[in-house]
């Protein structure tokens, strides 16, 4: 097996571990030997086994001989669980091919030393930036203290999220729908305005058999959420962040108080809240005006769009407030593109104009 492939493999076992880590990355783990794949590992929930160990654990423990793959470097001190390099010493690994350095402090290149010390041959940096970008929410948390932000919205052809008559269910079809509720189930947190809560009542839950709820936040600069607003009892407990005079109201959510500017909460202090709550990768379902401010404020990382043939002509749109001109436009790279029934869903990342 190659290192290129081996990497492969381990990214793909990563992403099992998607919206169920944090505030841990997702990390992949394979071990191979003489090109027989003898078990995958990837990280479990907080407090439980880290990649590394949930491989070896699966083969005893041992593995004299062998090669691990694993995406991000392993850890060196003690957290909720052992270091994951004692693991891998421990097991008799030979080698280990890493896809990208960890930027946290207490593992940064040590974890790397660690191992090389104890006579293992490591490779760094095999499809290096894929491996990044699977983490890019744990990375961008703990070298800027901000959560991967991806905006999500159903929209018609001309880009409306709802009619000029406020009607917005539904414009995509329900494979679209169901597809984006898979998008909350991979994500941390899901967020709207407090004009979403209060036009659709909405309840931010992952509908699907196997799916987990994500933490619903709430931007809500004057705690105007209803106390019987689905959202409040539909899962998780929510997170609100208002204002800092905001009035005192006792709601079932966790309440946050932040700066307040003309467009309502510092978007970059509620981000930051969220991060520290340990949430790295944030969902972000509008409104309009919400879209348009992180969009404005470049604190947007991703967007995904799921595009009905339909033509409204009229009505909001999925950024909804003052234009940028061609010059400050925020501009993003198509990513893929997909039919999904009868819509389309688009996925763009941060790019260069």
């Amino acid at each position: 097996m190659t290192d290129w492939r081996g990497m492969g493999h381990a990214l793909d076992v990563a992403r099992r571990a998607a919206g169920r880590t944090s505030p841990n990355p997702m990390v992949g783990a394979v071990v191979v030997r003489e090109g027989l794949v003898l078990a995958e590992g990837w990280t479990q929930p907080p407090g439980e086994d880290h990649a590394e160990p949930h491989a070896l654990k699966r083969i005893g423990g041992r593995a004299e001989g062998a090669t691990m793959y694993v995406v991000l470097e392993p850890c060196c001190h003690w957290g909720r669980t052992p270091p994951c390099t004692d693991a891998i010493v421990k097991s008799g690994i030979r080698r280990v091919v890493i896809g990208t350095v960890d930027p946290f402090p207490l593992v940064s290149g040590r974890g790397i030393r660690t191992l090389r010390d104890a006579g293992i041959e490591v490779v760094v940096g095999v499809r290096e930036q894929e491996c990044q970008r699977l983490n890019r929410g744990f990375l961008k948390a703990v070298t800027r203290g901000l959560p991967e932000v991806t905006l999500k919205a159903g929209i018609s052809l001309d880009g409306r999220i709802a009619s000029e008559l406020g009607e917005s269910r539904w414009i995509t079809g329900p494979a679209a729908r169901e597809r984006a509720h898979g998008l909350r189930n991979t994500h941390d947190a899901v967020m709207v305005g407090i004009g979403t809560v209060l036009a659709d009542d909405c309840a931010l839950d992952t509908r699907l058999p196997t799916g987990r709820n994500a933490v619903p936040v709430i931007l809500d600069s004057r705690l105007r959420t209803p106390p019987d607003a689905r959202v409040l009892h539909a899962g998780r407990r929510p997170l609100i962040l208002c204002g800092e005079d905001a009035p005192l109201v006792d709601l079932p959510a966790d309440i946050v108080r932040l700066p307040v500017g003309p467009g309502g909460v510092n978007l970059e202090a509620a981000l930051r809240a969220i991060v520290a709550r340990g949430h790295h990768h944030l969902l972000v379902e509008g409104g309009g005006t919400v879209h348009r401010a992180l969009l404005g404020a470049d604190l947007v990382d991703r967007i995904e769009l799921f595009m009905n043939g339909r033509v409204l002509a009229g009505g909001p749109g999925f950024a909804s407030g003052p234009g940028f001109s061609l010059a400050d436009a925020p501009a993003f790279r198509f990513v893929s593109s997909e039919p999904v029934g009868d819509d389309l869903h688009i996925a763009l990342e941060r790019g260069e104009g």
